[in-house]
């Protein structure tokens, strides 16, 4: 059993489908800096997918973005996920607060990919 983040408020958007335009959708209202990387990556994957004639690129793809959108549509949980984000970048390995920042990435990515993988 996971915790689940606590946030600041509610969601700004609801939780959208497992669909590629539903999920890019989402992600240019909550985060849309990170359209570009979403479509570079779905053309790999896509490709990968071609490749190996087979669906499970594409749905590690699904599920990626999906977290990351389930995040994003809670501004205080995307706060301190990007918090802890750039204190595990730029802290040194050694330092307890580096492990106290990947924990942190850890709790909130796991209580995301629960939401999305179990509705």
């Amino acid at each position: 059993m996971t915790t689940q983040p606590v946030d600041d408020g509610g969601a700004l958007i609801p939780r959208p489908e497992k669909t590629f335009p539903a999920l890019r959708a989402a992600l240019a209202q909550v985060a849309p800096s990170r359209l570009a990387e979403m479509t570079t990556e779905r053309d790999t994957v896509f490709t990968m997918a071609t490749q190996s004639n087979s669906f499970g690129p594409i749905a590690m793809f699904q599920l990626k973005w999906a977290t990351v959108i389930e995040v994003e549509r809670f501004p205080g949980i995307a706060r301190r996920l990007h918090a802890a984000e750039h204190a595990a970048q730029s802290l040194d390995r050694e330092d307890p607060a580096w492990r106290a920042a990947m924990d942190e990435i850890r709790k909130i990515m796991d209580a995301a990919r629960a939401k999305v993988t179990d509705g």
